[in-house]
């Protein structure tokens, strides 16, 4: 990244003036020359760690989860959003744009903003903070670098390792790639860091913990690391500071989120002083919009009479009472936007939303990790390690019988390979559209299986998605490989 060093700095400065929900009227203008004089430096810095995860993608951010769905089976951007339909129709290139490669607001470039700006904190907070204090914050700052850096490797694999502050670094410098291995050995590294430094107790906006816990078991599951992944999910679970939200759909908008005892890590905003920049609801129902549409084959994934259908998807002849945001109106395939052959995605409006319009200003926050995924990874690894044991079913069951979605339990005496399809399918359904289908299918080794030749809209059945085999990874973008030549190599097959 030659290493964008210049562009990244300001953006760096720019995210230390951004604003969190405790503080919503932060100067607009800092100087290094005169940061890092007091704790209160600490707290604004601080703030600008979790502001960097406000990056904008055009009219989304890749840190709004629901959008990383559109690359999967699960849902369909009418308007390339991110670039997603490009990606699975025409296939990933190195100057695709959108997520994958966007010379300015790619999740490559975004990432590494963030990171930048916190490799700055953690070199500079020590001038003004000591002792447990400074400890929390450092950790805090170790869990935002360890879930940008797992994003990176997850997504494009081999990417480059940097850990110093960007004033120190020689803006001429070429970066080169570091192995995935290698990446990984640092999150990991950071994420214990973290662990040890935040405090045990229920999130309330910055990380504890159990969210940097919770994203290190993710990280084992991608490694296929499933004993250890299994012992520190357990370890959450036994600790007893999160439970499944009663009220499933709650989840997912304000003011409902704040009391949720599910989320346990989640990008934060507060309308008006921190709304999104576009509203995440226009984008997802809107007139014009309706950029999150779930697949046929999304829907006949449920189950007979699994409420979550209905609590995460529009269907014809929907009204009002249904949750359909436009009064006096019914929800019709073919009008308003309403792509046919598709379901509108229901989960993350905020059904008090009525009639919304361009220009409002919502504040739903974008939940990256949930009490109910961490009872599933735990599934997940538990039963790879000891096939479908007593505490495999508990966790699952516990997820499908939480109130106000009560399926029943599964069936009794399934084999390792029926409880994995179990655990992929309940995978599928408890957290459609929340982001982690494409990532899931990967790690499974049968993206190309699933995505390869997929048929989005039955309606078309000539129009069919493209999967490679080195797909697995993303190209880097261009733009940077270019800057860094020759030290920066593409990745295989692009």
């Amino acid at each position: 990244m030659k290493t964008r060093i210049i562009i990244i700095f300001i953006a760096m400065v720019a995210g230390l003036a951004s604003c969190k929900k405790l503080d919503v009227n932060p100067p607009d203008k800092l100087s290094t020359n005169v940061f890092w004089k007091s704790p209160t430096d600490a707290d604004l810095a601080l703030n600008g760690l979790y502001g960097t995860l406000y990056a904008q993608s055009g009219q989304i951010s890749e840190y709004a989860p629901m959008w990383w769905e559109n690359f999967s089976d699960n849902s369909y951007s009418q308007n390339n959003q991110g670039g997603a339909q490009q990606s699975l129709i025409a296939g990933l290139t190195p100057n695709i744009g959108g997520f994958v490669t966007d010379p300015g607001n790619s999740l490559y470039v975004n990432a590494y903003i963030s990171i930048a700006a916190t490799n700055s904190f953690l070199a500079n907070v020590g001038k003004v903070l000591s002792g447990d204090k400074l400890n929390q914050y450092k950790g805090e700052a170790y869990f935002i670098r360890a879930f940008n850096y797992f994003l990176l490797a997850e997504t494009y694999g081999n990417v480059p390792i940097v850990t110093a502050d960007p004033v120190t670094v020689d803006i001429k410098a070429q970066v080169s790639k570091s192995s995935r291995a290698d990446v990984l050995k640092m999150i990991e590294s950071d994420l214990d860091q973290a662990i040890t430094s935040l405090p045990d107790a229920k999130y309330a906006g910055h990380a504890v913990k159990a969210s940097a816990q919770g994203i290190k078991v993710r990280v084992l599951l991608f490694e296929k690391k499933y004993a250890d992944a299994a012992a520190l999910a357990k370890n959450i679970i036994d600790g007893g500071k999160f439970s499944l939200n009663s009220n499933y759909a709650s989840n997912f908008y304000k003011p409902d989120q704040s009391s949720s005892p599910e989320i346990m890590f989640s990008v934060q905003f507060q309308a008006p002083a921190v709304a999104h920049p576009f509203a995440i609801t226009i984008a997802i129902i809107g007139s014009g919009y309706k950029d999150l549409q779930g697949t046929q084959d999304m829907i006949n994934e449920y189950e007979p009479n699994d409420p979550r259908k209905t609590m995460t998807f529009f269907f014809p002849g929907d009204t009002p009472a249904q949750g359909w945001p436009y009064p006096n109106t019914v929800g019709t395939p073919g009008v308003n936007n309403w792509t046919v052959g598709f379901y509108p995605g229901k989960k993350w409006l905020d059904p008090k939303n009525v009639n919304p319009q361009p220009g409002m200003l919502d504040d739903q926050d974008y939940v990256w990790l949930r009490y109910a995924d961490i009872k599933l990874m735990y599934a997940e690894a538990q039963n790879e390690v000891a096939g479908p044991d007593a505490s495999v079913y508990q966790q699952v069951n516990e997820v499908r019988a939480r109130p106000g979605v009560n399926m029943p339990a599964l069936p009794t005496n399934l084999s390792q390979a029926d409880m994995r399809t179990r655990i992929q399918h309940e995978r599928r359904i408890e957290l459609a559209l929340e982001g982690f289908r494409y990532f899931d299918l990967r790690r499974w080794g049968i993206a190309k299986q699933k995505l390869n030749g997929f048929i989005q809209n039955p309606l078309t059945p000539n129009v069919k998605t493209v999967y490679k085999d080195n797909y697995d990874f993303w190209p880097l973008p261009q733009t940077e490989i270019d800057r860094n030549k020759p030290a920066l190599v593409q990745n295989d097959g692009y």
